[in-house]
């Protein structure tokens, strides 16, 4: 699993890799938390996930674990390019609902 990150216009641009599973998840949240926590300057999140190749109900909660993180701070995730097994998944767990899909 990679995560590329970078900040641009207010905005902090997250792409995820490969797969986010029972396996890559610890890593993945501590990842992401470290960067939520020491990335300056950003008022919403956009996760790329157009390389995620694979995600299981752990990786679900992963996603889940950092939307809470970042909605007690008012700052909205959404969700660009998902692959089709994330689109999949995104559809059938409602997680649209919370992260929405933009073009």
């Amino acid at each position: 699993m990679q995560i590329k990150s970078r900040v641009f216009n207010k905005t902090l641009y997250i792409m995820l890799s490969g797969e986010l599973d029972e396996y890559t998840a610890p890593n993945v949240r501590k990842t992401l938390d470290t960067l939520l926590d020491t990335e300056k300057g950003f008022i919403q999140i956009v996760m790329d996930l157009s390389e995620l190749t694979f995600m299981d109900s752990t990786g679900v909660g992963v996603l889940i674990g950092r939307y809470k993180k970042m909605r007690e701070q008012n700052k909205p995730i959404f969700i660009t390019n998902p692959s089709r097994n994330a689109e999949r998944i995104f559809k059938m767990s409602g997680l649209y609902e919370i992260m929405p899909k933009i073009v």
